[in-house]
């Protein structure tokens, strides 16, 4: 595993972490949804929504767009991409066929134990 990734995962995970972002997130997994469509499903405040959108959107889950005719709608996505490319590398890091298990090095069932446990 890419160790050079691990600050963007942890930001990924962190935004699906919240309840509501994770909420957020599968909401817009099942389509397209503009600001006030969030707003009246969720029932959140709408400065605490568009906190949530905005890590959303900084872990790179999320994309918006202002309408053309009337800016003050948001319309917000899911980055299919950036959701593909996560999804692979979690089932990797993930995968059961990973595990495999070593001899314990240290501690009472260690074959070897560092000298400052000796005494």
């Amino acid at each position: 595993m890419d160790d050079q990734i691990l600050p963007e995962a942890t930001m990924v995970l962190k935004a699906l972490a919240d309840p509501n972002r994770l909420r957020i997130f599968n909401m817009l997994m099942e389509g397209d949804s503009c600001n006030g469509e969030l707003n009246e499903r969720l029932g959140l405040p709408p400065n605490l929504l568009s906190h949530h959108l905005r890590v959303l959107r900084e872990a790179g889950l999320v994309y918006n767009r202002h309408d053309a005719v009337d800016a003050r709608w948001i319309y917000y996505a899911v980055d299919k991409e950036a959701v593909t490319r996560w999804l692979e590398w979690f089932c990797q890091l993930l995968n059961p066929a990973r595990i495999q298990e070593r001899p314990l090095l240290c501690g009472p069932e260690g074959r070897t134990c560092p000298n400052f446990l000796a005494t």
